[in-house]
């Protein structure tokens, strides 16, 4: 172990998912467990932009041994979330802010709990830390369905994503097979430029042959005319069709199927904000066949149903946290908490750390191998890859038929 001593604080940051907190209750939970290097472990309320503003807590105090357990299981981000993009310029203000109210605080190591834009933060903290002479440790615990962070096998979120996916597409063709006039029903899933969630949809089947019978990704250049012709000889095939697609499918040129709305707006960081694409395709596909079409936009429910979390999404979310902290104590710092497949038989993760430089600002799209040469299905190397990710229930802490939940406002 390192002399590293003092305080901790940890944020959260960019879309919430079922297990974020997961991830937080493990850097809490470890971080109490070395009281003789972390005096107490501080929250940012809303990231990196409310702990400029002053806005933290003391989650050693505030937090009882029974609200870590609801902790665990409460989805979105307890702590509150931001999209903010700190300066390249290293001399800028901010900087100088936010290492003060480190200093305040008696800061040793700060954990961000996040994407690739939270990863963008612990990238430019541990820069500008080394360009200040801090000895303040950095290090990022990745969070994202989306699953498109490089170097690791995959992201805490993204097991919980898929079984909900798999669970609530799985529902919607049953729904669809209950009537024998022709019927095409659309799902829109999330992933602007990775297909990882849509993949999922693909885990619903129940046999060969069964819906979602097309499934489109943003891997794929998607072509108007070639999906009518893939609709076409679906229904050829059966009366009633079910079509999975990424928010983020785009043409050949480019442009973004939601666009062809031109609703399409941005974000803080820059992002279109992609929505609208099951929409467009439903009036395409009721002008063209003249059937009865439905689009079924799952939207926030992908990342916020705890019901239908997956026990070893929440197991490796808490180890991704006690994994940080640990990693802290041995002075590390610009990395990002990473896991790999052990060799061997069965599933086991190993996890290690990563330069947040290998991470931050990239994407790791679904690989273009376990798309079909027609690009409209997967190949079954992506079930023996996803189904150790959906496996198992967590226990749950239930009240009058309802789970329970922990906010901020009722903590102790």
């Amino acid at each position: 172990m390192s002399e590293l001593k003092g305080a901790c604080i940890v944020g959260q940051s960019g879309g919430p998912t079922a297990v974020i907190n997961a991830s937080l209750y493990g850097v809490i939970t470890e971080g109490s467990s070395h009281p003789e290097q972390i005096g107490a472990v501080y929250g940012m309320v809303n990231g990196i932009e409310g702990f400029l503003s002053g806005h933290c807590m003391n989650l050693s105090k505030s937090l009882s041994r029974e609200d870590l357990l609801l902790l665990k299981q409460t989805p979105a981000a307890y702590l509150g979330s931001c999209r903010y993009k700190l300066p390249n310029n290293m001399d800028a203000p901010v900087y100088g802010l936010l290492f003060e109210k480190f200093a305040s605080l008696d800061i040793g190591a700060c954990f961000y709990i996040g994407g690739n834009d939270s990863m963008d933060t612990v990238d430019k903290l541990s820069r500008c830390a080394r360009l200040r002479h801090e000895t303040i440790s950095f290090i990022g615990v990745p969070k994202t369905i989306d699953n498109d962070l490089p170097v690791t096998d995959h992201t805490p979120g993204y097991g919980s994503a898929a079984k909900y996916v798999a669970s609530t597409v799985r529902e919607i063709c049953l729904d669809a097979s209950v009537y024998q006039q022709p019927a095409v029903t659309i799902v829109e899933l999330m992933g602007r430029h990775a297909g990882w969630v849509t993949a999922a949809s693909a885990l619903a089947r129940r046999h060969a042959g069964d819906n979602p019978l097309l499934i489109y990704m943003p891997e794929v250049p998607f072509s108007m005319e070639r999906f009518f012709d893939d609709v076409q000889k679906a229904l050829d095939r059966q009366p009633n069709v079910v079509i999975c697609v990424s928010e983020g499918i785009r043409d050949q040129s480019g442009k973004f199927i939601c666009e062809y709305s031109n609703e399409a707006q941005l974000d803080t960081f820059g992002h279109k904000m992609l929505t609208g694409s099951a929409k467009i395709l439903e009036s395409y596909v009721r002008n063209r066949f003249q059937v009865k079409v439905r689009s079924v936009e799952l939207n926030v429910n992908q990342r916020c149903s705890s019901l239908l979390a997956s026990a070893a999404d929440v197991d490796e979310a808490i180890l991704s946290g006690r994994t940080a902290v640990k990693q802290s104590l041995k002075g590390a710092t610009g990395c990002m908490v990473s896991c790999s497949r052990a060799d061997g038989p069965g599933y086991r993760l190993e996890f290690g750390l990563t330069d947040v430089g290998n991470v931050c600002n990239k994407e790791k799209g679904f690989p273009l191998e376990w798309i079909t040469p027609c690009g409209t299905d997967i190949s079954p190397a992506f079930h023996e890859y996803a189904l150790p990710l959906i496996a198992g229930e967590p226990e749950r802490i239930m009240e009058n038929g309802l789970p329970r939940y922990i906010s901020r406002e009722s903590a102790r």
